[in-house]
């Protein structure tokens, strides 16, 4: 498999070391920037322009960790970058994280220098935390081990240097929530203008309604999916913690620039649940604007059995000014099956396959679909009428994971791996998925699945870059201890590198949904060990 080339492309100021330094790090003759989760809004997790990793270079006698970033608590959201950026009168690659104690650093991308960080946690308020969620898992909420702060992977404005991100505080008696989005400018790390109190109310009779209204309850949304930027527009999703309702599937649109609310979309306003969650990874979008969630729960109407709910569901949005509106739909016929076995809809990441009409995603039962994007195939309660329908034939593979893409000059290639399962590379010709190739490589086990990005230099031989919980930890419940692998992409039983043949270049505890970041010759890797891990050619 060979690779083409398409990559789309504060309160206290600091200028402390950012970290220790193992080897020497290499300063990079790149500047690129990778500033929204999975590198594209089409959420293919591919960089195809990296000129200083490949196949022959990382392995452990060149390669490994450079530097060891600490920051306050633990980082859920992908690492972000922003190429040849002027702080202070310098420039920098300059790499944005943000943590679960509503924290945002700013480091130089080389060489760990701290250029600012701020804390955006409402005044006289605390940082929201697991034991907040007092009706999650039957309130013993472990889904969080801590803080829930800044989840959502940030989405950064390159053009008019702005990060967009959703931070969450409550009073110190736990009785008053709240959910803001900020705009803060990424040079001075202050908010631009004064973060927005996240509202909205929707017409419906559904799960928590009252007098035919659901309002947004900002202390049971879980605001986990990454945001999104397109025409003008900051877009945020929500799911559930444990589905512990009422809750609702919300996506919610402000304008960048004064982050005035645009538009509301509920996905089960007359029943219950439909959260939007794909293991972290941010909705996507098509070239004319158009975007494309996958609901997890619903149980009592399927597919807009009454016109208007939409859980278990792939679902086209259609915005339009300040409307938004469903444009097609797919519902799996066994959606009740799915929501009464936990097995649902939407734990699989958005994927849009690049220069083709499809979309796909998937579900806990194993099942992937390849979806015709503008006539997905709406719901028979007898029968499934998609594009395309595959499934990986292990029950233990529940797709806590996102699918990552690339392309040669002849094909593209669909890689996932799902827990309890091999790694796998469907190829993409003529328009169908064909028979997967599957790596023997030891992977993720329990109910996490490895997080996948994937960097070329053109249609030069590239890596498919996993992170995962370590055997026989299970993240889904535990903080467990991480490993990052490279592997061949043109031949993915060769690993070329991980972080464990090494005692110096160990990962730590390994954060679950967090995809690695590869840019500019480096590789950034979030943990639950309070620290980024960054590493490149020593």
């Amino acid at each position: 498999m060979i690779f083409g080339s398409l990559f789309y492309s504060c309160k206290k100021n600091s200028s402390n070391s950012g970290g220790t330094t193992p080897p020497p790090p290499v300063k990079s003759n790149q500047h690129n920037s990778l500033a929204t989760q999975h590198g594209d809004n089409h959420r293919t997790g591919w960089n195809s322009t990296e000129s200083e990793l490949n196949t022959t270079n990382v392995n452990t006698g060149k390669f490994g960790l450079i530097l060891s970033l600490p920051v306050d608590d633990q980082v859920y959201s992908q690492p972000l970058v922003v190429g040849n950026l002027q702080v202070s009168g310098q420039t920098h690659n300059v790499l944005f994280i943000a943590t679960v104690n509503n924290s945002v650093y700013a480091f130089d991308g080389d060489d760990g220098k701290l250029l600012w960080n701020n804390n955006f946690t409402v005044s006289g308020m605390r940082v929201v935390q697991n034991t907040d969620m007092t009706g999650a898992c039957g309130g013993s909420y472990a889904d969080f081990s801590g803080h829930i702060g800044i989840v959502g992977t940030p989405v950064i404005d390159t053009v008019n240097k702005f990060i967009y991100f959703v931070a969450r505080s409550t009073s110190q008696d736990g009785q008053t929530y709240l959910q803001q989005l900020h705009k803060v400018n990424i040079i001075t790390g202050q908010d631009d203008i004064p973060p927005v109190t996240i509202t909205a109310s929707y017409p419906g009779t559904g799960d928590g309604s009252q007098n035919l209204v659901i309002n947004f309850n900002p202390q049971k949304q879980n605001q986990r999916a990454a945001l999104t930027l397109s025409n003008g527009n900051v877009i945020i999703t929500w799911s559930s913690h444990c589905d512990w309702g009422p809750y609702h599937g919300w996506v919610i649109g402000y304008d960048a620039a004064g982050l005035n609310r645009q538009f509301v979309f509920n996905a089960t306003p007359n029943d219950e649940n439909g959260g939007i969650w794909e293991s972290g990874q941010g909705l996507s979008v098509d070239d004319q604007g158009n975007l494309y969630i996958a609901t997890g729960n619903g149980s009592i109407f399927y597919g807009g059995g009454d016109g208007t709910d939409y859980g278990e569901s792939a679902v086209k949005l259609v915005v339009n000014g300040n409307s938004i509106s469903v444009g097609s739909f797919f519902t799996p016929y066994n959606a009740l099956f799915l929501n009464q076995n936990d097995l649902d809809f939407g734990s699989l990441g958005s994927l849009l396959i690049p220069h083709s009409n499809y979309f796909f995603t998937g579900a806990k039962d194993g099942s992937l679909f390849l979806l015709d994007k503008d006539n997905m195939g709406g719901y028979d309660s007898t029968a499934n009428h998609v594009y395309q329908e595959l499934n990986l034939g292990n029950p233990d593979a529940n797709e806590h994971c996102q699918a990552a893409y690339f392309e040669s000059a002849n094909a593209g290639f669909v890689t996932l791996w799902s827990e309890n399962d091999p790694l796998r590379v469907y190829p993409f010709v003529n328009n169908k998925l064909g028979n997967p190739v599957k790596s023997t490589i030891a992977g993720p086990v329990g109910q996490n699945g490895a997080m996948l990005s994937i960097s070329s230099n053109g249609q030069n031989e590239g890596i498919i870059w996993a992170t995962h919980a370590v055997a026989p930890g299970d993240a889904e419940h535990t903080v467990s201890n991480g490993i990052l692998r490279a592997i061949n992409a043109k031949n993915i039983t060769q690993e070329l590198w991980n972080s464990n043949l090494s005692p110096s270049d160990q990962l730590g505890k390994y954060a679950k949904f967090a995809t690695p970041t590869i840019v500019n010759g480096h590789v950034y890797v979030a943990t639950f060990s309070n620290k980024v891990q960054v590493y490149g050619l020593k």
